[in-house]
């Protein structure tokens, strides 16, 4: 990642209520402390490559020695400009903690920066939001692809978003209002158990062995915890899946023609949303719950047929540019026992009349070098 921000006291606008707001709501949380702050040199609307304004960290020592990580810039800061009086901006501004590594030269400096890969990574997920138009949300879950610290060993992948625990009444400022939206680092599998489960009550399951939702990145994946694993399983026979979309680069539907019999539907997938799909399929259908699977030409809706119904494939209207499959519940764990993350095709007894071409997947890194092959 770029450095995208400097450490600077850079004068603050005058008429900004939304940050007063957001540094009198700290100021609360650390009295009589001053932040570590690093604002943009070059604003966003000017030109400039950083979405956000600025970052201010504290510094904390309970319930272990961390930063604390406060973003300007997804709320209105200065004057109001959106059509919604009830809300500042996106709604939120995000948090982030993380861990100070015991007897490291940040541990040891009282008067350490912090590091500058967590201010870049924030401006990264602001770049993001600001781009594409998507919000973060409490509950939600984003993988990182790759290491959330470039050049850092580390499990912490991939992140979920929770309320500050600290803030958690949202701030009424003058430009509305704004929640504190915590990023929390996750490793792979937990990643893989939000999607699976859902991420608020994953972190919920997290906390305990994660003080503040703490993101410590010499930390191993806590679903090593019996008590946190238990909770998971009995979360996910209990509740299901609450993640209904797949996207992949890998979706092709096809119709054949066959001879006295019905036309066959193929399926084309790569291997490594086979096996997400194969895991989130049995937490969806049986619970009355849709799943979508969608790719660059393709939707792929796949909804519950009940333990009475039949199974059905109907192809949508010219246009709309996918197939819906009915599967009864028998025929979904058919599909979860069959359909395997390799290289083949695959047909289910209880639905011939789709086939399911599995391809290899190929993963590459961001210079194009071939790093993993999944089937």
């Amino acid at each position: 990642m770029p450095t995208t921000t400097t450490n600077t006291d850079d004068e603050i606008d005058d008429a900004s209520p939304g940050w007063d707001s957001i540094s009198a709501r700290l100021a609360q949380l650390y009295p009589g402390q001053e932040p570590k702050h690093f604002g943009t040199i070059i604003k966003y609307m000017l030109g400039g490559p950083d979405p956000l304004d600025g970052i201010s960290a504290w510094r904390r020592t309970d319930p272990v020695s961390h930063w604390h990580f406060v973003t300007y810039g997804f709320s209105e800061l200065y004057a109001k400009e959106s059509d919604d009086p009830e809300v500042s901006g996106c709604g939120f501004e995000l948090t982030f903690r993380l861990a100070i590594a015991p007897g490291s030269t940040e541990a040891a400096d009282a008067d350490a920066e912090p590091p500058v890969w967590a201010l870049n990574f924030l401006q990264n997920l602001a770049r993001y939001v600001f781009q594409s138009g998507n919000v973060f949300r409490d509950g939600d879950w984003m993988t990182a692809n790759g290491p959330i610290a470039l050049g850092q060993a580390t499990q912490i992948c991939s992140m979920g978003f929770a309320t500050d625990p600290e803030l958690a009444e949202p701030l009424a400022t003058p430009n509305g209002s704004v929640a504190f939206l915590q990023v929390v680092g996750l490793t792979l599998d937990e990643e893989r158990a939000a999607k699976r489960w859902r991420t608020r009550n994953l972190l919920d399951a997290l906390l305990p062995h994660m003080p503040l939702w703490i993101t410590d990145l010499g930390r191993a994946s806590l679903l090593a915890h019996p008590a946190v694993k238990q909770q998971v399983d009995e979360g996910l026979r209990r509740d299901g899946s609450s993640s209904g979309f797949l996207f992949t680069d890998v979706l092709g539907l096809q119709q054949s023609k066959r001879l006295l019999r019905k036309p066959l539907t193929q399926v084309t997938l790569g291997a490594r949303q086979v096996d997400e799909l194969v895991a989130l399929l049995p937490l969806r259908l049986p619970f009355g719950r849709t799943l979508r699977v969608a790719g660059h030409e393709w939707q792929l809706l796949l909804e519950p047929a009940g333990t009475d119904g039949q199974n059905a494939v109907e192809w949508q209207s010219e246009g709309e540019g996918g197939v819906v499959l009915r599967l009864t519940d028998a025929t979904v764990q058919q599909f979860a026992q069959t359909l395997q993350p390799r290289e083949g095709s695959y047909v289910l007894p209880l639905l011939p009349g789709v086939e399911w071409r599995v391809e290899k997947t190929t993963i590459k890194d961001s210079t194009g070098k071939v790093v993993d092959v999944i089937g």
